[in-house]
């Protein structure tokens, strides 16, 4: 099945993905009020006047930007007040939290200054006018062939931090060296595969998303035929595979994320025959750890996690 994947289907949501059709925003223009606000044009095309220093920021499964440019949002993701991004609560244990459809009345009770939309999909319907009643409402650049990087720098411009943006950019860029060099022996002509596991399903992320640009293109580890084939038609994510399909998966190391501790599929023969099952090449995570987010705090210790494996 190749299709977009939504946690309405699997318990959760699939907002990891609700990034959709956004284009990379030009530049910006410095409103008449300067030192107050600026306009800046979003990704939709929206002209916004932005405050210079927002105190009251909404940014609703954005917050591995914020955080990593040094700022707190009023208000944090969640998906009915049980799910979080559990890897930023360090960070993020005192604040509170908005549903990720964000309510108006909800946005309303925060008081926001600044609402930083991640999906054009949340604005549909005339829901921009809405929010922009509220706070000025800026999308961010999203869309299937933007990274995260794209995004850091869209945000950190409407931040006015370009400048640690750069020094984010660039420790990123620094650890992968690092871990390249330290892992040579361990990624050069080897292969990896990156699978979830929740509600007894499996699901494989695609070559160029998330934990697959990670290994794939950021590391270099080899592509398996499988993650090939989902990937040409891959619309999210993460799509969904079987077992018996896994069971064929040529992969020298695979990296679980682990949503379903009893999943009765561990039980399966198909399940134990997998090669880097067999050979002990399997690291598993759970559904707490930074491995089904994008950001530059979720890929740094993604990174992390696949140096302690391979170490």
């Amino acid at each position: 099945m190749f299709k977009k994947i939504t946690f309405a289907t699997i318990s959760l949501v699939t907002l990891f993905t609700l990034a959709a059709c956004g284009q990379n925003n030009n530049d910006t223009t410095d409103s008449s009020k300067a030192g107050d606000t600026r306009e800046l044009t979003d990704s939709m095309d929206h002209k916004v006047e932005v405050p210079d220093k927002p105190k009251r920021i909404i940014a609703s499964y954005l917050e591995d930007y914020l955080v990593a440019l040094d700022e707190t949002p009023v208000a944090q993701w969640t998906v009915g007040n049980d799910s979080d991004q559990a890897y930023l609560q360090d960070q993020l244990k005192d604040v509170p939290k908005i549903n990720y459809d964000l309510p108006y009345e909800d946005v309303l009770s925060f008081n926001p200054d600044l609402l930083l939309i991640g999906s054009n999909a949340t604005v549909e319907n005339g829901k921009y006018k809405q929010y922009n009643k509220i706070a000025p409402t800026y999308v961010v650049t999203n869309g299937d062939n933007v990274t995260w990087e794209d995004q850091l720098n869209d945000i950190a411009k409407v931040l006015n931090k370009e400048d640690k943006a750069k020094e984010v950019e660039a420790d990123y860029k620094d650890l992968i060296e690092t871990t390249k060099n330290d892992l040579a022996n361990k990624i050069e002509g080897k292969s990896a595969a990156v699978i979830w596991v929740t509600n007894n399903s499996a699901f494989m992320v695609a070559e160029n998303r998330s934990s697959g640009r990670l290994l794939y293109g950021d590391l270099g580890f080899e592509v398996p035929e499988l993650t090939k084939d989902i990937s040409t038609e891959a619309t999210s994510d993460w799509t969904q595979v079987s077992l018996e399909s896994l069971s064929q998966l040529d992969a020298d190391y695979l990296f679980l994320v682990n949503s379903d501790e009893g999943a009765e599929m561990f039980n399966d023969d198909l399940w134990k025959n997998i090669p880097a099952v067999q050979n002990n090449q399997l690291f598993s995570y759970g559904a707490e750890s930074s491995w089904l987010y994008n950001g530059p705090i979720a890929y740094t210790e993604m990174a992390k996690d696949v140096t302690n494996a391979l170490k």
